[in-house]
């Protein structure tokens, strides 16, 4: 790897020290070495892209996104070679891999054409003057962004940053550096200026050193609920902040739905890229007339599942990502046996080969209860916690039953139902006969309670942009 990237250079960490990534479906092998950043690395990396980023933000909208553009061919022409370092690295099939490498460039596409939308508006007066809106960049944007999608969240966020004539720190995880330091060699090739993007790895550390820096205008997160509301608390009041965090997503199932429909829409969305989904399926809330014939076919999909490297042709759920999330799932599942759930899927044993990385079967627990911590706490693994219910009033009030509110779907073939699930579920985003996972491009994204800060919304949108933006009221007169 090539390290940090600050003003245009890349260097190792200010003290020298680095840290490992190994391979989740292998630990034996090493994927990339980053340097581990501290308070020092932070201050330099601000430092360079406070100084450096008015030239970025000078040149006109048409010059920044043709940047954006050509690092979108770049990463298209990289597609499958980053696919196949990506499961490497984060333990994603190649399937999961290739939606994501593709999607990408996709994104840097459509931001490009937001720096072509930026206006402001003119007012009249009556005088004779002039009263008018300029949008301007709001400053320095320091990103940090997780390990479950690092190549489409970061592009989500520097996108539309630079887009708008931001300079911006960058902190991948530092569980996927190899990826983070992929999408800003695209931007580099690309000719980003080397005021206007630095990159710098590392953990917590250097992360805080960020955040509390006075210099930073805008600080964009996507994580744990824990880090977000630590961030929540650092940042002052001349700062702008954008947290998207947890969730513990529940689909609803009716008693007039397609059970093998719901089957389907449950366990993509539960067990799809090893249930390390900020959006994935988590509780499964039914209708008691359902229920046992719902269960069986979960428990058949679990089941059948193959579980094994994502590079292996055949395998439907890769690694979990990190050692500490493998043991934070298995803990949950002796909770789930302490509050008395009982486990229908994800006992069977896994293949002699698999010992070596972070493998663990679908999940599925019955007889849940709504209060217990099973149904309550964000594990981030593909662990489904099925919950029986007598109504559709039972059935909303068990899905708002959380401090999360990110997505939240309902199976029915009752359009009535579903718009009233709608209305009274307490979720930023909310599907109908589809899974929990998977959004479009152009809509906003975000969620409600703990799962975000809700003031600003990110992906897309009529808003998106003014996150990265300020608007000053100019006066004229002749």
């Amino acid at each position: 790897m090539k390290g940090n990237l600050i003003g245009g250079v890349w260097a190792g960490s200010a003290s020298g020290r680095t840290r490992e990534r190994r391979n989740p479906a292998n630990e034996c092998e090493i994927v990339a070495v980053s340097p581990e950043s501290d308070a020092t690395d932070a201050h330099e990396a601000v430092s360079a892209v406070a100084a450096g980023y008015r030239e970025w933000a000078d040149r006109g909208p048409e010059a920044r996104a043709a940047v954006l553009n050509r690092a979108a061919d770049i990463m298209a022409a990289q597609a499958d070679d980053l696919a196949c370092e990506l499961v490497r690295e984060e333990g994603k099939t190649l399937a999961e891999a290739l939606t994501e490498t593709r999607r990408t460039p996709v994104n840097l596409r459509f931001y490009a054409g937001e720096a072509l939308r930026l206006a402001g508006s003119t007012f009249a007066t009556g005088d004779g003057s002039l009263v008018y809106t300029a949008r301007e960049p709001v400053g320095v944007v320091v990103a940090i962004t997780p390990w479950n999608f690092p190549l489409n969240i970061p592009s989500r966020k520097l996108g539309p940053a630079l887009a708008a004539g931001n300079g911006v720190v960058f902190k991948p995880s530092e569980v996927t550096p190899l990826m983070g330091q992929r999408l800003v060699e695209a931007l580099v090739d690309a000719g980003i200026p080397a005021g206007a993007l630095a990159l710098v790895h590392g953990g917590g550390e250097i992360g805080a050193a960020l955040v509390a820096d006075r210099r930073v205008a805008a600080v964009t997160f996507t994580g744990s609920y824990d880090v977000g509301a630590t961030i929540h608390r650092t940042v002052g009041p001349s700062q702008r902040c954008q947290l998207e965090m947890g969730g513990k997503n529940p689909v609803v199932v009716l008693d007039d739905a397609d059970i093998d429909r719901a089957a389907d829409i449950i366990t993509r969305g539960a067990f799809g890229l090893s249930g390390q989904a900020c959006t994935g399926t988590s509780r499964v809330i039914v209708h008691d007339a359902v229920h046992d014939a719902l269960v069986d076919r979960l428990i058949e999909a679990a089941r059948s599942r193959r579980v094994g490297d994502g590079l292996s042709d055949g395998v439907h759920m890769g690694p979990l990502a990190t050692r500490a999330q493998l043991t934070k799932v298995r803990s949950y599942l002796e909770l789930a046996a302490a509050e008395g759930a009982k486990l229908r899927a994800g006992d069977e044993s896994l293949d002699e080969d698999l010992a070596h990385g972070y493998f663990t079967r679908p999940v599925v627990l019955t007889d849940v209860e709504a209060s217990s911590r099973l149904a309550q706490e964000e594990i981030f693994g593909p662990v489904l916690a099925v919950l029986r219910v007598a109504s559709f009033d039972e059935a909303v009030a068990v899905a708002n039953n959380t401090e999360y509110g990110l997505s939240a779907g309902i199976v029915t073939r009752d359009i009535g139902r579903a718009l009233a699930f709608a209305r009274n579920v307490d979720a930023g985003l909310v599907k109908v006969n589809q899974p929990t996972t998977g959004m479009a491009m152009n809509a906003p994204f975000g969620g409600l309670k703990n799962s975000s800060t809700q003031t600003f919304k990110e992906q897309a949108g009529d808003t998106m942009m003014h996150f990265y933006t300020v608007d000053k009221t100019v006066y004229v007169s002749p």
